[in-house]
């Protein structure tokens, strides 16, 4: 499964590049507007830093504007993917946006029938919100199962980008039901590094070696 970090903040992203864990990078009108900064100029920057897919977002909600701002976006760096929201001015910038060969990432999706209809409109990546789900008393992980289910019965080419990742669990299970795709804040993916019985096993390792008094260089 590859991992997303969700942030903008530039910072984070290029201490995670050399870890080999960042894959891509997610970014929203939320984050970009923590950030303080001109979207143009944070995208065009983590664009600079990574390989990798940058979803940058529309604010628009009418289908013609979303399309303007579609195309200036995407001209900001050969690896940017329009994210774009599951309505249907929304799909309909997918489909064009797609038909033009620009990656299309729909965000928002908190069904298996509005992850179908993505994938019809050409989408490269479907963003269902698990934590939003689970917020609401819904079964976020069942909803990547029915969408990734779903997927493989009609060979859709797009990913199912998981979102709204809270805690490891989600990761977890995402990568057990076959999910291409999980983004995340830097914070849980650093979570994952975490074990207690590593903590408590270096320590023990270290201690043994220091009563050598040796050194290895």
């Amino acid at each position: 499964m590859k991992f997303f970090v969700d942030t903008a903040d530039v910072a984070e992203i290029r201490s995670l590049i050399g870890t080999g864990f960042m894959d891509g990078v997610t970014t929203n009108p939320s984050l970009i507007a923590k950030s303080g900064r001109k979207m143009s100029e944070v995208i065009a920057e983590i664009c600079a830093l990574t390989e990798g897919p940058v979803s940058a977002e529309v604010t628009a909600t009418d289908h013609e504007t979303m399309l303007k701002e579609g195309r200036y976006l995407r001209g900001i760096a050969k690896n940017v993917a329009v994210k774009v929201p599951l309505t249907e001015a929304g799909l309909r910038t997918c489909k064009v946006l797609s038909d033009e060969g620009t990656p299309v990432n729909v965000t928002l999706c908190f069904s298996a029938n509005q992850a179908l209809l993505a994938a019809k409109a050409g989408a490269a990546f479907i963003s269902p919100f698990v934590g939003r789900l689970d917020d609401i008393g819904q079964d976020g992980m069942g909803l990547i199962a029915d969408v990734v289910q779903i997927y493989k019965n009609y060979s859709f080419r797009t990913e199912v980008l998981v979102a709204s990742i809270r805690h490891p669990i989600h990761v977890l299970q995402s990568a057990k039901l076959g999910a291409h795709v999980g983004t995340m804040p830097p914070a849980v993916i650093r979570s994952l590094l975490k074990h207690p019985l590593t903590d408590r096993g270096l320590e023990a390792f270290l201690a043994d070696w220091a009563k050598t008094g040796q050194s290895i260089l």
